[in-house]
């Protein structure tokens, strides 16, 4: 067996797609891996940025604000990404006010991390707006917005389901945002392989390997039962039927490949972001 480590965030959509791969029963993997033997790894995706930049995982989810940084060191997979298709991380605050509004005093935001599509994304909304963004676990966003330490936050994972349950207001819907900027998919997150995968595994093993990663999220797909129940692990306060809408969101055709319209929105997004000074200028993507 050939040991390599998978690395994603602990969140309802990452481990929807991926438990197919790994043992985590006791009883092995639930589909056939063939000589490979997958390691599960999580932690939070502003986690998975920074430890990307050392190369520290075989495979390892990043945000697509973050590929520019280790396009170095890694590929992004043609599956196993997150797109907002007019929907995607939301901004906000504890009351009801516009984006407009909201810019007119410097502002504070907190964030998810400053390697995160969700900053990069805010910062190209911002334009030459003053702002000021800190950034913390984004699992307290939303308490510290509600307890005034912020004007407003961006949610990610399932608080974009639940920020209303916590008496909080949208100011916007990035992936709406965007898709009525662009007219394009809001590519927040990526599923990258090192690029040294060959070298390290033998001719073929990116291939044989990223078709497994296929395969992982059509096996999860067609047993969606059980894949919902591992899932629902990770949701952080939501019930089954949320779970459920948050992994259709998440999980879908965008996700068992990019296509022409996902790889245009990345190139696009990245391009944008670099404008306003987000993220480092790239002069090729590569998906495999």
């Amino acid at each position: 067996m050939r040991k390599i480590t998978l690395a994603h965030s602990p969140d309802p959509d990452d481990a929807f797609m991926w438990w197919p791969l790994a043992d985590i029963d006791g009883s092995g993997p639930s589909m056939n891996v063939g000589e490979w033997e997958f390691e599960l790894v999580m932690k939070d995706i502003e986690t998975l940025n920074v430890e990307a930049e050392e190369a520290l995982y075989d495979i390892t989810a990043i945000s697509i604000a973050q590929y520019p940084r280790v396009a170095n060191l890694y590929d992004l997979t043609a599956c196993g990404a997150s797109l907002g298709d007019g929907y995607g991380p939301k901004l906000v605050s504890n009351e009801k006010i516009s984006i407009e509004t909201l810019f007119l005093d410097n502002p504070t935001i907190a964030v998810p991390g400053d390697r995160t599509t969700a900053l990069a994304t805010l910062r190209i909304l911002a334009g030459d707006r003053n702002m000021r963004w800190e950034s913390i676990d984004f699992t307290k966003i939303m308490d510290c917005v509600i307890e005034g330490k912020f004007d407003a936050g961006v949610v990610i994972h399932e608080g974009q389901l639940s920020f209303e349950d916590h008496g909080l207001y949208e100011i916007c819907d990035f992936g709406q945002w965007w898709r009525k900027r662009t007219g394009l998919l809001l590519p927040l997150g990526g599923n990258a392989i090192r690029r040294d995968f060959d070298v390290r595994y033998g001719a073929g093993a990116t291939s044989e390997v990223t078709k497994l990663l296929k395969e992982s999220i059509l096996f999860a797909m067609a047993n969606r039962e059980k894949s919902l129940a591992w899932a629902a692990k990770w949701g952080r306060g939501i019930d089954m039927e949320s779970t459920d809408t948050f992994v259709e969101m998440y999980v879908n055709n965008w996700t068992l490949d990019f296509g022409d319209d996902g790889r245009k929105a990345v190139k696009h997004f990245l391009s944008e972001a670099s404008v306003v000074g987000a993220v480092p200028a790239v002069n090729e993507v590569l998906f495999v």
